[in-house]
């Protein structure tokens, strides 16, 4: 039996943590909370897992909580999986979201690295099931269209309209933390969902 690890995680400062309470996929009465949705969205990599959770409107948006899962270097590639999977259910636990949006594979990338980026989306997939979350996928380039508005935008555009969207005073750092944050805000502003659904509903 694989003896589960706490992991170590990488806090953004200029995060605040604010926990409500959430209805579930699993037919649980919504309760209230003061933003008509929370996502968090996830950047998935082997090495470092970004992370980013987002409360709001597509006119009125928040950071609760960012940072980077940074499994056990040079662990065997299942272990490394499943410190994934354990960090991402502590913060569904943590900061309880609504939904679950994670950044898909760029299939550009070489079939190694692509395979090993698809294992970490699965665990990341598979942490948002298992906690009876909602779960949408976007491709790299769909994110980066809605947040900068062309799908060819660089890490830095996007970290820089991260940090405008959501009242920053800098970037979410590092750069695997802003691509969470940047997955969770494509899902606010896009999600055809019927969280999405919901959010407009709810809308001021």
């Amino acid at each position: 039996m694989t003896k589960k690890r706490s992991l170590p995680w990488e806090p953004n400062e200029s995060a605040s943590r604010i926990v409500v309470q959430v209805g579930r996929r699993d037919g649980a009465a919504p309760r209230p909370f003061g933003f008509p949705v929370r996502v968090l969205g996830i950047d998935p990599g082997s090495a470092a897992t970004g992370f980013g959770v987002v409360e709001g409107t597509a006119n009125r948006m928040r950071l609760v909580e960012c940072g980077v899962i940074r499994p056990t270097r040079g662990a065997d590639l299942a272990d490394r999986l499943l410190e994934i999977h354990d960090g991402i259910a502590a913060v569904i636990d943590r900061t309880t979201p609504n939904c679950l949006a994670v950044e898909g594979v760029f299939y550009g990338e070489n079939a190694r690295t692509a395979v090993i980026l698809a294992h970490a989306r699965g665990v990341a997939l598979l942490a948002g099931a298992g906690r009876g979350l909602a779960v949408a996928e976007y491709p790299p380039a769909e994110i980066k269209k809605a947040i900068v508005g062309t799908g060819r935008a660089t890490k830095e555009q996007v970290a820089w309209m991260v940090q405008k969207l959501l009242g920053l005073s800098e970037p979410p750092r590092p750069s695997d933390a802003a691509d969470g944050c940047a997955a969770a805000i494509c899902h606010i502003l896009i999600g055809t969902g019927p969280l999405a659904k919901q959010a407009v509903r709810a809308m001021p």
